[in-house]
């Protein structure tokens, strides 16, 4: 199954680090600031632990692929940013032009890949 975007717990981490400005979607209408808009019961049981109190209006921002590589920067030194799918899994690598690498993730799929690089360039503090 392709992912198509951010699920609500990584969003929410991500909201946490980077501006609303990269997200390319929402999370239409789940918890914010601890009201309940046009989500099913269960949803309310599943979600209502999240507090989105940072944002307002309809949604919570979301990031797709696309929109997760735009943030990592090109390059890290003479390393460069790198996304492939390798031994059952895809790795969102920097690494140079001999293969060598200097950082990397791995994850069942590129998004997952990608958010897992994004945590790790801003514990670095290289975002």
């Amino acid at each position: 199954m392709i992912k198509a975007y951010t699920d609500l717990i990584q969003s929410k981490n991500l909201a946490e680090i980077l501006s609303y400005k990269t997200a390319d979607n929402t999370h239409e209408r789940v918890v914010i600031s601890g009201c309940n808009f046009g989500v099913s019961e269960e949803q309310q049981y599943i979600h209502r632990d999240i507090p989105f109190t940072y944002f307002s209006g309809v949604g919570v921002p979301c990031w797709s692929l696309a929109a997760l590589l735009d943030v990592l920067p090109d390059s890290q030194g003479r390393y460069t940013k790198s996304l492939y799918w390798f031994d059952d899994a895809w790795h969102c690598v920097y690494m140079d032009e001999d293969g060598e690498g200097v950082f990397g993730t791995s994850a069942d799929n590129s998004l997952d890949a990608c958010y897992k690089m994004v945590l790790k360039l801003n514990e670095l503090n290289l975002l």
